[in-house]
């Protein structure tokens, strides 16, 4: 079998460029490496969106997800090129679960009372709601181990998350069939470290739990990241 290509899957508040080291990192060691931008529009279309570039993908897929990216890549994961699952700091759903039940099993993260809400027209005339962190709160809440010039680029240039995503169900759970890996992130002030510890053994996750890493630990510690992956991408191949 040839070497799975690692398709890295940002979350919310953030784009594919926050992948920017692990990329570094994992072509460095020879892995095939895609990083798609992910719409943030939808569960369901975000996953089909991303299940078409694993489709397009040649040969097999590990799918990685970061933060609301992990619930894209749960249903996206169904794809049959699919081989394994990466969660970084990241949400884990069961099929017909929507993240609002998975996160409220839990106190809520200071995320929560952080977010600013914005309208974004949805083409048909009506109106959608989508949130940011707000900007002063951005740095302690998603990025609080990454210098201060990195993160007044990140707090600047988010992408935000239609707010409709917290009560849509996944339709399927794709952890059930394939293998995954999980990273907490244990200083995560977005996510409950304890909604990433509990999704990822739910799904049987082979777990490595960071101290003191941020939500943003992808950009914080690439390093540590890269190595699950690897990890992930040679166990498939």
């Amino acid at each position: 079998m040839s070497t799975p290509t690692a398709v890295l899957v940002h979350g919310a508040f953030a784009d594919a460029a926050s992948w920017s080291g692990v990329v570094a990192e994992l072509r460095g060691h020879g892995i095939p490496v895609i990083a798609p931008p992910n719409p943030l529009r939808g569960l369901a279309s975000d996953a089909a969106y991303i299940a078409s570039v694993a489709a397009q993908t040649d040969g097999p897929v590990v799918l990685v997800g970061h933060s609301y990216g992990g619930a894209v890549i749960t249903v996206a994961g169904a794809g049959e090129n699919v081989v394994g699952l990466v969660y970084v700091a990241a949400y884990v759903p069961e099929q017909g679960e929507s993240l609002g039940e998975l996160q409220g099993r839990f106190p809520l993260a200071p995320l929560v009372s952080n977010l600013r809400e914005w309208s974004y027209p949805t083409g048909d005339g009506a109106t959608a709601t989508e949130v940011t962190i707000q900007a002063d709160a951005f740095p302690e809440i998603f990025a609080a181990d990454v210098p201060a010039a990195t993160t007044s680029v990140l707090a600047v240039s988010q992408r935000p998350l239609a707010a409709a995503v917290f009560d849509e169900k996944a339709t399927t759970a794709a952890w059930h069939t394939k293998p995954s890996w999980a990273v907490v992130a244990d200083a995560d002030q977005a996510i409950n470290p304890d909604v990433q510890r509990f999704g990822a053994d739910r799904a049987g996750a082979r777990t490595t739990e960071l101290t003191g890493a941020s939500h943003a630990v992808a950009v914080s510690r690439p390093a540590e990241i890269a190595a699950v992956i690897r990890e992930a991408v040679e166990a498939t191949g």
